[in-house]
């Protein structure tokens, strides 16, 4: 039998086992390809380098938030010009566009039935004046009377006093005294009798002047009548509608005309509900208007509804802005922006925060879990750079407030000036080395840029 045929025994089986795992073990452990082990060599590296950090410094500034809603422009006032009186229409001197002036007289009707009226009225004025002269003459009258009966009286009384003498004197007869006294009575009751006609006739007088100032007044309803025939503008616009025609007959309460006073332009929004409590009577707001995109236009809330719409649960509230070339129409959509109250307060960017959902998140995707927790937190971290030779970081508690498109608000816990690490490469740790970027602000000096708060030193 070959030599190399000859069979191996249990021992040269166990010496190629084990310089075989020996060779494996080698090769394992000394004999990795370079580029494999230079990439291991570099991650090391980088672990237990320095983390790269942006450094900003804190500043104040407002974190304000609008709400725009949609509306439509409407005139200031809007007034539906109608006829007081029957009547024809004669004559519109105004035209959709044109503007108008109050006061200004734009249409006129008919007016032949109501002069006709107001004549007749001013005639009988005439006729109770002569009633009232009349009646005057006849007091004139009685009173004369009055006189000649009061006249009458004392030369009776007169004559009675004589023949009284006469009497006791034993001169005359009793029946000559007894017929004075009768006399004397008889003249006493018709001056009576003649001051009364007197009253009576006054009374007359004062009852047909009093007819004689409801005919004037009948007179001068007539000629408002007449003068209503005029159509005249009750405000200062522009007209917005012609709703008749010269010819068309008006009957009292048909529309003629409708004007629009555009000195101030008033908008009308729906908000919700929950917006309700952010919104005052007297709030300024700033309002676009798609036919002029690039003008912001200041107004002011001036009414806010007590009433809600039932179906859409959305609260009416009236805006006003100032038109004074009244170059703003009817009708225009106009976006509203209702900007809550500002608070001045440090502000940062999200990024420079870690807070417990931050930290648990980390956590949680190194293990494969998913958070649910979403709400907003109230505390967090931030690092702080501290002062030495080597930069490094310390880590401060703040309390957040509100967050708007990356940003939030510190409360509390960060002081304006103070440098902190807005971004970094890698997850940090209270007292951690760190490097700064070449956009930190500060970088060259160390410490607060004084009066330069948005300038970035170059290196």
């Amino acid at each position: 039998m070959p030599r190399f045929m000859e069979p191996i025994n249990s021992a040269g089986i166990v010496r190629w086992s084990v310089l075989a795992g020996l060779l494996t073990v080698t090769t394992g452990c000394g004999f990795l390809p370079k580029s494999e082990a230079e990439a291991q060599t570099g991650q090391r590296q980088a672990e237990n380098s320095p983390a790269s950090v942006d450094v900003a410094i804190a500043r104040t500034m407002p974190l304000q938030q609008s709400v725009e809603y949609t509306g439509t422009t409407q005139p200031y006032r809007q007034v539906s010009l109608r006829s007081q009186v029957e009547g024809a229409v004669l004559d519109l001197t105004v035209d959709v566009g044109d503007r108008v002036t109050q006061g200004q007289t734009v249409g006129q009707l008919n007016d032949a039935v109501l002069a006709a009226a107001v004549v007749e009225a001013e005639a009988e004025v005439a006729a109770r004046q002569a009633d009232v002269a009349a009646a005057n003459a006849e007091v004139s009258t009685a009173q004369t009377l009055v006189e000649e009966q009061r006249l009458r009286l004392q030369q009776t009384r007169s004559d009675l006093a004589r023949l009284e003498l006469l009497f006791r004197e034993g001169a005359i007869a009793a029946q000559a005294v007894e017929t004075a006294r009768t006399a004397a009575g008889t003249a006493r009751q018709a001056l009576r009798s003649a001051e009364a006609q007197v009253r009576t006739r006054q009374q007359a007088v004062t009852a047909i002047q009093r007819r004689v100032i409801a005919q004037r007044a009948i007179v001068a309803q007539a000629k408002e009548r007449q003068s209503q025939t005029q159509l005249i503008s009750p405000v200062t616009g522009s007209v917005l509608e012609r709703v008749t025609e010269p010819g068309n007959l008006a009957q009292p309460g048909s529309e003629i005309l409708k004007l629009g006073d555009f000195s101030q332009v008033k908008i009308a929004v729906q908000v919700s509900e929950r917006e309700l409590g952010t919104i005052r009577v007297g709030q300024p707001v700033q309002v676009r208007l798609d036919a002029f995109p690039k003008q912001a236009i200041a107004g002011r809330v001036t009414r806010v509804s007590p009433a809600a719409d039932p179906t859409s649960r959305l609260i009416p509230i009236e805006v006003i802005i100032s038109n004074p070339d009244e170059r703003i129409g009817s009708g225009l959509l106009a976006r509203v922006n209702f900007a809550q109250r500002a608070i001045t307060r440090v502000i940062v960017p999200e990024t420079a925060l870690q807070t417990d959902q931050d930290r648990r998140s980390r956590s949680q995707s190194a293990s494969g879990a998913q958070s649910s927790d979403r709400s907003p937190q109230t505390q967090g971290n931030i690092f702080t750079i501290a002062p030495g030779e080597k930069p490094t970081v310390s880590a401060r508690p703040v309390t957040l407030g509100k967050r708007l498109d990356g940003k939030v608000e510190v409360v509390s816990g960060l002081g304006v000036g103070d440098r902190f690490v807005s971004r970094s490469s890698k997850a940090l740790k209270d007292g951690d080395p760190v490097k700064l970027s070449s956009i930190s602000e500060g970088r060259k000096k160390g410490k607060r840029e004084e009066g330069r708060g948005n300038r970035q030193e170059k290196l």
